[in-house]
């Protein structure tokens, strides 16, 4: 048991260490928390006690207490509250690791204190934190895979969230688009009567004009009513001077810009005084979105995209998501998610084939950006490192809007259908990272080339040899059903090397109704028989449904997504049920549930259990006179 122990230990101190939380083990550095544990002997008798490890964080105290079986990680009385008896605190994790902490929240000035028990090894493990306050009282907090969330940059993140329960500054942000896209789609349909498709290319030409404010070439003051020199002609001058300034080019495709941003100028409800606003409903929307959402865009650096935000909810109000098109815009925690996958760098090439909006190359844009050690090196990322296509033509305004918004990058996204380009050609733009969210559901038997494999493999085939690439799919692709799909299996493994497939939330796509899966490749390297992928199961990522809001950030969210890249990065082990590495075929099921077996263990508690029933179940056997069930003799005919 004593090597069993220090193993623990050892690897709680990995952890901690992994995290950046500094600590100090039998005791603490911090004279007024030393002597306060000075008197904290477990036994009572007042003598010095010690826990595993103590860490202080910015203001808060970390008291971390571990035991080797998982079966000692808490001890509850009958009326399951914390069992405070010298034996409980002796022998289980979470009770010692609370009676420490009580001590220092009671003896010391440091009065924010998480008690955190651990039990387990690196593969099976338990770990519960505890916020004590000073006096009796402690709040029981949600079990975590790592200590991630106790490090200097989210300690009061966790603190504000899972303590105070309050919103944190990104959330009020959430709050904030949602509010103001309720907000904005009324008083475009209101006063604009707009179609669908319509609405959000007034929002993004507006904010293009906007934008043309600092040059001095546009004003809000300018857009007066007038009849002839109308205020659809002076927002449309600005933004095509704006996409000069931005230097999109060619004609052509400058021109493919303009057309979708003529609803502006042609409208005469968007140009005519409205009773009721005092102003055309142009001006009173460039207000709107001056005040509400251009200068914030412009204020905050973020992977956030905001236009996409405002379409999708655009759609939703109205109804018109774009699902029979197949376009399922992807959520910013899942564009970060694949920067984060891929380990993109300042130094990357990207290329995201089905761009819609642009959320892809926005995260990876504001990604590579904040990791470049120069501006000469931002200016590159921004103009000549991200690449796009988008076929629907509306959809490509708005995302060459929100690069331009971001200091450019527009020049590089295309409105082409993807599939119909040459792969060598593509390949000299020298993308070494592939992101993308292809079409769902639109091929057939009778046009194959629609599957989304098919996309996946025309993809990898426009990257860079050793390219990282990553697709966010149906989990039905995974599965090769139909005789076509299987081919694109068996020709993407001939040419390209699958590293893994992570199963996500049900709800990622929420009212869509899609089960989707991240499949990892590394392009133009074919894949070796034997080859170990990661397949692995991340339903539960920490994001769920809230009513009238859709899926948010949950509390545990950073903590399990921190948690599935260590496990990516070989940094942790994990249990079968987590992830299993094996070999893949072709005609395998590229999915966790195709290759999970269960690994762990049966604890004591699990053996102990596992009697009581066949014991409970072989007394009822016996008293239905069918004992010859464990006998092995024959059933009494006169029972």
């Amino acid at each position: 048991m004593a090597k069993k122990e220090v193993k623990t230990d050892l690897w709680v101190a990995s952890q901690l260490d992994e995290c950046g939380i500094q600590f100090t083990p039998q005791g603490s550095d911090v004279k007024e928390i030393h002597e306060a544990l000075s008197t904290a002997s477990k036994s009572g008798t007042g003598n010095a006690g010690y826990p595993e490890y103590t860490a202080v964080v910015k203001d808060f105290v970390l008291v971390v207490e571990d035991k080797a079986d998982t079966d000692k990680q808490v001890k509850l009385t009958d009326k399951g509250i914390l069992d405070m008896s010298v034996q409980a605190v002796r022998d289980y994790a979470v009770n010692g690791a609370y009676y420490y902490a009580k001590h220092i929240a009671q003896k010391s000035q440091f009065k924010k204190v998480f008690a955190i028990g651990v039990s387990g090894d690196a593969k099976h493990h338990k770990i519960t934190p505890i916020y004590v306050d000073d006096r009796e009282g402690y709040m029981e907090l949600e079990p975590i895979e790592s200590f991630t969330m106790f490090n200097q940059e989210r300690i009061q993140e966790y603190y504000t969230r899972l303590v105070l329960k309050e919103d944190t500054p990104e959330e009020k942000t959430t709050a904030k688009i949602l509010q103001d896209a309720a907000e904005l789609h009324e008083y475009l349909r209101t006063y604009g009567s707009l179609k669908d498709q319509d609405k959000p290319l007034v929002v993004s030409g507006i904010l293009l004009a906007l934008d043309e404010i600092k040059s001095g070439s546009f004003s809000i003051d300018s857009l007066t009513g007038d009849d002839i020199d109308t205020d659809g002609d002076k927002i449309y001058e600005a933004i095509k001077k704006r996409l000069k300034r931005s230097n999109v080019g060619p004609d052509a495709k400058r021109d493919k810009l303009m057309s979708e941003f003529a609803i502006i100028r042609t409208s005469a409800r968007l140009n005519t005084v409205d009773d009721t606003l005092g102003k055309t409903p142009l001006k009173y929307y460039a207000e709107f979105l001056k005040e509400r959402v251009f200068d914030y865009i412009k204020a905050r650096s973020s992977s956030e995209d905001f236009i996409g935000r405002f379409y999708g909810e655009f759609m939703s109000y109205s109804g018109g998501d774009g699902q029979t098109l197949g376009i399922v815009l992807t959520p910013a925690h899942i564009c970060e998610l694949f920067c984060d996958l891929l380990d993109v760098q300042p130094s990357d090439i990207v290329l995201d084939p089905c761009c819609g909006t642009a959320g892809f190359l926005v995260a990876a844009m504001h990604h590579m950006v904040s990791a470049a050690d120069s501006e000469s090196t931002k200016k590159n990322i921004r103009k000549k490192q991200l690449h796009g296509y988008e076929l629907q033509s509306n959809m490509f305004a708005i995302a060459c809007t929100n690069m331009i918004l971001r200091d450019d990058g527009n020049s590089n996204i295309w409105c082409q259908d993807f599939l119909k380009q040459n792969t060598a050609q593509v390949q000299l733009k020298g993308a070494t990272v592939g992101m993308m969210n292809p079409p769902y559901s639109q091929g057939t038997k009778k046009d194959p080339s629609q599957y989304e494999l098919s996309f996946v493999e025309h993809l990898l085939d426009s990257l860079t040899p050793g390219a990282r690439a990553a697709v966010i799919v149906p989990q039905s692709s995974m599965t090769g059903k139909t005789k076509d799909e299987q081919k694109f299996k068996e020709s993407i493994m001939k040419n390209h090397t699958l590293e893994g497939v992570i199963t996500c939330n049900t709800d990622t796509f929420y009212g869509v109704g899609t089960n989707p899966v991240i499949a990892v490749f590394t392009a133009h390297e074919p894949h070796p028989a034997d080859k170990i992928c990661k397949f692995i199961d991340f339903r539960d990522d920490g994001y769920e449904v809230r009513a009238h809001v859709g899926l948010v950030e949950g509390d545990s969210a950073k903590d399990k997504k921190q948690h599935l890249l260590d496990v990516w990065f070989g940094r942790i082990e994990a249990p079968s049920k987590f992830c299993v590495e094996s070999t893949a075929q072709a005609d395998d099921e590229w999915l966790h549930s195709f290759y999970y077996f269960n690994d762990e263990i049966p604890t004591e508690a699990d053996f102990e259990k596992a009697i009581g029933d066949y014991l409970s179940f072989e007394f009822s056997m016996v008293m239905q006179n069918r004992e010859y069930l464990f006998t092995g003799g024959e059933p009494d005919d006169e029972a």
